[in-house]
């Protein structure tokens, strides 16, 4: 779930990208959508299957920071049992890439495995994490449209690899940072970080802008 980052200031050049170009991004970025090596997304879930969205607070719009849905984070992260300012920072690192539906719908008739939402969960990720849970009755398909879904099935996400952490693990990195390398990278790739195989260059790269946004996403999350 991670490749180069993508920053706000080139979004309107994504909308405008023909389709031989964003062709050509997908064979450059590979198959996944949060970039690291190996990368399938854990299984991921959200929004409660017969709640609908608070007004204003799912509706995509023109424009997306993730500090917009501060809000959805703190309070499905605390029902997950996660650091809000994890999930923040997943956010800000997941928004490479411009998060509107028609683009997000139109790649994926070129890129059928691609992922979907602000927080970029994949498919399988998403069934496999709603199961059991108040939002199993929600598809995957309506990520694009429900970014308080998606924020809540990067929670669940992120429980989900909290839970299969070890007790003691080798090296320096943190739970929070090894639960983030899990994001990007599933569990097995998790687990092997945390026996303490060195990361490569794509989840590296995932770790230092996750590090870079730590701070911002703090301060969103505080309220």
């Amino acid at each position: 779930m991670v490749k180069a980052e993508r920053r706000r200031g080139g979004r309107a050049r994504w909308l405008v990208l023909p389709v031989v170009a964003l062709a050509a991004w997908g064979c450059v970025r590979g198959g996944t959508d949060t970039g690291s090596p190996a990368h399938k997304p854990a299984p991921s879930a959200s929004a409660s299957a017969s709640a609908a969205p608070a007004p204003g607070a799912s509706s995509p719009s023109g424009t997306y920071d993730p500090a917009d849905y501060a809000p959805q984070v703190r309070k499905y992260a605390k029902q997950a049992g996660i650091s809000a300012q994890l999930l923040m920072a997943i956010l800000y690192n997941e928004d490479y890439k411009p998060h509107d539906p028609a683009f997000e719908r139109s790649w994926q008739k070129y890129k059928p495995d691609a992922a979907f939402g602000i927080a970029n969960m994949h498919r399988a990720a998403f069934d496999q994490t709603k199961r059991g849970r108040d939002f199993a009755g929600r598809k995957w398909e309506e990520l694009p449209d429900d970014r308080a879904l998606a924020v809540e099935a990067a929670a669940w996400y992120l429980h989900d690899m909290s839970a299969q952490l070890p007790a003691h693990w080798a090296g320096s990195l943190s739970r929070d940072e090894l639960m983030a390398l899990g994001y990007n990278a599933a569990g097995g790739n998790m687990a092997a970080f945390a026996r303490g195989v060195k990361p490569g260059s794509q989840a590296s790269d995932y770790l230092t802008r996750l590090r870079d946004n730590w701070k911002k996403s703090g301060t969103a999350v505080a309220g």
